[in-house]
């Protein structure tokens, strides 16, 4: 006969009972508030702490993507939400093409609104995802699990070993690197408020490390001029807004003049600004942007 009983998963930090909170229950909202902003201090700590293995990722990344590679979240439950934002929200920010940064959520896109943690404990549940990306020697797949030992995360790790993609693990427990891992990102933020509930401390550690991988990552990738944002397009009121703001600083033109300049872009900043500061034509400032790999800094200096 079997044991039906599933594995102790009890020693793990994100399961622990955090003495600080153990009375929540009698107090006040005030004090309640006071305590869980108090121990989401935490969180900054762990992120710096993991600042030289984030580093060392966020390198694989930056060289698999200069040579058409893609950067690929994967997770279950808020471990997959989160990696779904972060992908989601690089297009708009910077005009990546939606396939380069890609999100995956255990139990489908329907997991993203209703819960699907059934989905978490297969380990081959991701395969048939991987094997539609054909991954390759230039991706890199990041498993994200709070508690470390999702096997749906485990298993889809090795699996991208096995096509030869870079692989990591970001967790907030203290466990071994997984073999098929080239890069663990723990997070220690210490047991949770409410004993288990890892969208709370270890859902923030985990939104903040991956706004830095993906942020750097386009940092590196020529995505920015200084910390302006001029790789968008600008597709509505609130980024035309951006858009002109950022002529008009840095091309001395009218408000009226960075919109007629932002048309003649086709809404792209970067070309706009190459086209205002060398005197070129669209054709041409998109040619040398591709002279540059994207990079500004090269073409025009540093920004004011």
């Amino acid at each position: 006969m079997t044991d039906a009983h599933p594995p102790d998963r009890g020693h793990l930090l994100t399961e622990r009972r955090n003495d600080a909170t153990r009375d929540i229950d009698a107090l006040d909202t005030p004090d309640l508030l006071n305590l869980m902003v108090e121990q989401d201090a935490a969180v900054i700590d762990a992120v710096r702490r993991a600042t030289p293995v984030l580093a060392a990722l966020i390198d694989d990344v930056v060289r698999g993507m200069n040579r058409g590679g893609r950067l690929i979240y994967l997770g279950a439950g808020t471990s997959g939400r989160l990696g779904v934002l972060d992908a989601s929200e690089c297009p708009p920010t910077f005009f990546t093409d939606p396939t380069r940064v890609v999100g995956i959520i255990a139990g489908g896109d329907s997991a993203l609104r209703t819960s699907s943690e059934g989905a978490e404990d297969d380990p081959d549940g991701a395969r048939a995802e991987l094997e539609r990306l054909r991954l390759d020697e230039h991706d890199t797949v990041i498993g994200i699990a709070a508690g470390g030992t999702t096997p749906y995360v485990l298993g889809a790790i090795e699996i991208a070993r096995q096509c030869g993609a870079t692989a990591a693990l970001v967790t907030c427990a203290q466990v071994d690197r997984p073999a098929g891992a080239d890069h663990l990102v723990a997070l220690a933020v210490g047991p949770e408020v409410v004993t288990g509930s890892t969208r709370l401390k270890a859902g923030t550690a985990t939104k903040l490390a991956l706004n830095t991988i993906s942020t750097a990552t386009m940092i590196r990738l020529g995505k920015t001029w200084g910390n302006l944002m001029v790789d968008l397009r600008a597709s509505n009121v609130k980024l035309r807004d951006r858009a002109m703001r950022i002529l008009v600083e840095q091309c001395d033109v009218s408000r009226d003049g960075a919109g007629r300049l932002l048309d003649a872009a086709g809404g792209r900043v970067k070309i706009a600004l190459v086209m205002a500061l060398r005197g070129i034509d669209a054709g041409e400032a998109q040619r040398l942007i591709d002279e540059h790999a994207g990079r500004l800094r090269p073409l025009l200096g540093a920004p004011k």
